[in-house]
């Protein structure tokens, strides 16, 4: 026995939801396909929080996907009842002089301030003393800082998003399969046949939005564009609240010179005396299936003592929880959002690089007219395979 649709998605995390959700929407017969429960804690996508930010100091190209995404957000809260999107506020901040990259960008406060003035975002721009006198929590800066404030950021509920967008896909008709490993794709005539720990399915094209799973999945040549990084996420207790008020921003902060001389974080959630901070890592890879996923003290203890003392009023040492996740990383950084050069009729849609939730609503909306249009509205090129042959 087989069961068949117009479109499969293989992985149901951040951009696999929003494309099921997406397809559905547009009436298209789909089954969505995911080995674990979305919401799930294996992958990229939990953690309660994830920073949204609307100037995307990474390129112009990704605003569109995030001006889409925080429209069908505010959208699908209409439709469900659920919080999804808090803007509360984001903070970009830098030297003001020197040196300082993130995700692989250099001069990224400036790059994020550019990107606002194009796309009319609303935003201010503020020094050092400015963040101090509006945002105490903020502790040690010298007054010499560049940061960029946009009101309309803030955060985003992961394991909330995620299954606001599958139970909406449901409602519209699109069959949701769990606990199903994908096994291989293959040619099947015209169409595409996906042979999984549950049998066979059958669909015209596939969406393959596998994160850390994707290289394993499909081969070459993901196999070599793709590497997947662990990540950490702490919780810090707070002795003291008063600094985070009610206008307290998550906040990006570059206090060095590289990609890890930083660290972001979030204010205290409703009713909560802790605050959640991490940065990132890309010189230790993984696998998914072999990524350790228990956050060890020395790891929080090393984060705490590197970036979070003498810089969060009230953050103690002690931990209240930590977390691991998985970051699954192209050579530039960037997106892949392209066909399969061996098979047209599936979809790539990974890898993100640590920076993709914030997106992944528009770009569900994306991969949805790509299947059923032919093509998107946002100019995909720069997420093209292309681009690493050019280089």
């Amino acid at each position: 026995m087989s069961e068949r649709a117009d479109f499969l998605v293989i992985g149901l995390g951040a951009m696999g939801s929003a494309a099921l959700y997406q397809l559905a929407r547009r009436g298209a017969s789909v089954i969505g396909l995911d080995r674990f429960a979305p919401p799930h804690t294996m992958g990229s996508s939990h953690g309660e929080t994830r920073i949204t930010r609307q100037a995307i100091g990474e390129g112009r190209d990704y605003v569109p996907f995030v001006l889409d995404a925080h429209r069908i957000w505010r959208e699908l809260e209409a439709e469900t009842g659920e919080s999804l999107l808090h803007a509360c506020g984001a903070l970009v901040m830098a030297p003001g002089s020197g040196t300082n990259s993130h995700h692989g960008k250099p001069d990224f406060v400036r790059n994020s301030i550019a990107a606002a003035r194009d796309f009319g975002i609303p935003h201010e721009v503020l020094d050092g003393r400015e963040v101090a006198r509006r945002f105490p929590q903020f502790l040690g800066l010298d007054g010499g800082e560049i940061a960029y404030y946009e009101p309309g950021g803030g955060y985003v509920r992961p394991e909330a998003c995620i299954a606001a967008q599958l139970k909406r896909a449901a409602d519209l008709g699109a069959t949701i399969r769990t606990g199903i490993e994908v096994l291989s794709i293959a040619r099947d005539g015209d169409g595409v046949r996906v042979e999984t720990s549950a049998g066979t399915f059958l669909a015209g094209e596939v969406v393959v939005s596998a994160g850390a799973w994707t290289a394993p999945l499909l081969g070459a040549p993901f196999d070599r564009l793709l590497d997947v990084k662990r990540q950490t996420l702490h919780w810090y207790a707070l002795d003291e609240t008063k600094a985070y008020g009610p206008d307290a921003p998550v906040y990006i902060w570059m206090h060095g010179t590289t990609d890890t001389d930083y660290f972001y974080g979030f204010p205290p959630q409703a009713g909560e005396t802790s605050v959640k901070v991490a940065t990132e890592q890309y010189a230790d890879g993984t696998t998914a299936d072999a990524a350790d996923r228990t956050v060890h003290p020395e790891e929080s203890a090393g984060m705490y003592r590197h970036h979070i003392a003498g810089r969060l009023a009230g953050a103690t040492p002690q931990v209240v929880r930590a977390a691991a996740c998985l970051y699954t990383v192209t050579p530039d950084r960037g997106f892949i959002i392209d066909r399969h050069p061996g098979n047209a009729r599936i979809l790539v849609v990974s890898a993100c690089s640590g920076h993709g939730f914030k997106h992944s609503a528009g770009i569900g909306a994306a991969a949805a007219e790509v299947m059923t249009e032919g093509r998107s509205r946002v100019d995909l090129r720069p997420f093209s395979l292309d681009r690493f042959a050019r280089s």
